[in-house]
């Protein structure tokens, strides 16, 4: 039905628009309902009902009310489709309408770049000489990284030094040092805000005296949000000068507006009146130190004035500082904190600096350096010396250790002294135990002590026979001569026979031959004919007699040391 045919046939609605548009408790109520025989589905199939039998489909709904994502009517429970609860379909906030002042969020600042300067851990060096002295005594053999893992666990074994280096620009890093606790600075402002800050007492003493408060009534201030300072009320004649200087202070890296937009009101009487009390004195400063007295009225001439007169003999520039390994952590100077800890985190898995300046102290003492697998760099009292215990004339006790460590993986001092020196224990001889007559206990006179029973002695610790005395000496030989490896976990190995060395062969170029006549060329022109020589024939190796002893008659190997890893 149109919409044209359906108005012709109503001529008479009566409709008041005035009426209309007003909400439902204003319009009153009607004469009468002329659409109440209207319900909507004349002309619509009766709807089917859903029985639940298998195979059975329901039909969708034609007034829009479920069926899922199909209908389009409203939600039961909900807001109407495309837009909000509120009835409108631009949401306050959205992505094109609306505040976003609220969604603004402040992106932190960027860290400054890190100073131009070399970090370096040292080791100490009365720890390096302690761990020189227990591999001497020991005979073992440490990994070197490890031991420089270590040494970086804990501040208190190492020092940290600082070198400055030249920037990209072609200038020098500055590098200063405050004399008065030896702090280091990258930055000249820095170190000498920090000795105003901290030893402000050493060259300067404050003064206040009382003066006239300010005029007029105030009855708010402006009050910085992040640190609190009461800077005075917006229209007071120093108000601009207090809120720079605070900006210089404390704020310089955050941009003035932002730091301007953190100022807040307040017209808290208690605050207002601090305000007031704070300018009603006026604090002046006695220069120390200085051969005529002399008062200044600022902190910006107190500034200057230590620039002049002391800056030049507290804050000295240097090109490397060393810093102990404690107080490195705890640095002032956030630059050069950062620096240090960033070294730090990129050594601490592979310490390669301070594994190189760790190998120079160790050799400084005397102590070797080889490779095992041609990888792990370990330190030890002597490098791997092969000993061909068939063509050496040696004992017999060391021709037994030697035999078997090589015949046994994994061994160990204990097993080998076991085996080869075994301690022969006493047989075991039931005895029964004796039976203690009780003693009575006699009253002790007044003013006599009373003895306490006697503790039974601990046993004594075995004592090494003489067989085994003489393994352990003849060990300790072997250990420091080379032919034997003693790692850090116990475990034992004899130095490996160096593979040979190839021999070089030499070439010399043949003399070309010139043609017979009428005959085949034997030689092509230009070409050359390799004529190997043979290797000349080794001389035997010369071995001399090491000094015997009673404990082990042994024979050094006089062959040079070979550089290849165990």
């Amino acid at each position: 039905m149109s919409g044209h045919f359906y108005m012709s046939n109503v001529p008479d609605l009566d409709l008041n628009l005035d009426t209309l548009f007003q909400p439902a408790w204003a319009q009153g109520k009607t004469e009468s309902n002329r659409f109440e025989k209207f319900t909507g589905n004349e002309g619509v199939k009766p709807e089917r009902h859903f029985s639940g039998k298998p195979g059975e489909r329901r039909a969708p709904r034609r007034d829009g009310a479920g069926g899922g994502f199909g209908g389009g009517g409203e939600r039961r429970g909900g807001p109407p489709r495309g837009g909000s609860k509120f009835g409108g379909g631009d949401r306050k906030g959205s992505f094109r309408g609306g505040d976003r002042r609220d969604d603004r969020r402040e992106r932190p600042e960027p860290p400054a770049p890190l100073p131009e300067v070399t970090v370096a851990f040292i080791p100490e060096e009365r720890g390096v000489e302690q761990l020189a002295k227990q591999i001497r005594m020991t005979g073992r053999a440490y990994p070197l990284f490890q031991i420089a893992q270590l040494i970086l666990q804990k501040a208190e074994r190492y020092s940290v030094q600082l070198t400055a280096r030249k920037k990209a620009d072609g200038t020098t890093q500055p590098l200063l040092v405050c004399a008065l606790d030896d702090s280091p600075w990258t930055s000249e402002d820095e170190a000498v805000a920090h000795v105003l800050k901290n030893h402000f007492a050493t060259f300067y003493q404050a003064e206040r005296t009382a003066t006239e408060p300010p005029k007029g009534v105030y009855t708010f201030v402006a009050q910085c949000g992040m640190s609190g300072v009461i800077l005075g009320p917006p229209n007071y004649h120093d108000y601009q000068n207090q809120l720079r200087k605070l900006h210089a202070e404390k704020f310089g890296r955050m941009p003035f507006d932002m730091f301007k937009a953190r100022v807040k009101i307040v017209k808290d009487e208690v605050v207002v009146k601090k305000w007031i009390e704070e300018q009603s004195f006026k604090t002046e400063y006695i220069c120390l130190n200085v051969p005529e007295p002399l008062k200044l009225s600022s902190m910006e001439e107190v500034e200057k004035h230590f620039r002049a007169t002391h800056k030049d003999s507290i804050i000295k520039p240097v090109e490397t500082l060393n810093v102990a390994g404690v107080p490195s952590r705890t640095l002032r100077c956030g630059g050069l904190q950062r620096a240090i800890r960033q070294e730090w985190e990129h050594q601490k898995f592979f310490p390669l600096p301070i594994a190189t300046k760790l190998s120079q102290q160790f050799a400084h003492h005397g102590l070797q350096f080889f490779k095992v697998n041609k990888t792990v760099t370990h330190v030890s009292v002597a490098r791997p010396q092969f000993l061909d215990i068939e063509s050496s004339p040696v004992s017999e006790t060391i021709k037994r250790i030697v035999e078997f460590i090589n015949a046994n993986a994994k061994c160990t001092r204990k097993k080998l002294v076991e085996a080869l020196a075994p301690t022969h224990k006493p047989a075991f001889i039931a005895v029964a135990p004796a039976v203690e007559t009780p003693v009575p206990a006699t009253p002790a006179a007044e003013g006599e002590a009373v003895a306490e029973p006697a503790k039974p002695a601990e046993p004594a610790p075995p004592q090494a026979t003489p067989e085994q005395t003489a393994i352990l000496v003849d060990l300790h030989w072997l250990i420091h001569q080379g032919h034997v490896l003693e790692f850090a976990d116990g475990r034992m190995e004899t130095a490996k026979k160096p593979a040979p060395k190839p021999v070089k062969q030499e070439k010399k170029p043949s003399v070309e031959k010139p043609a017979v006549e009428g005959g085949p060329a034997t030689a092509e022109a230009g070409a050359e004919t390799v004529v190997e020589t043979p290797a000349p024939a080794e001389a035997p190796a010369e071995t001399s007699v090491a000094p015997v002893t009673e404990s082990a008659p042994v024979v050094e190997p006089a062959a040079e040391p070979e550089k290849s890893a165990a």
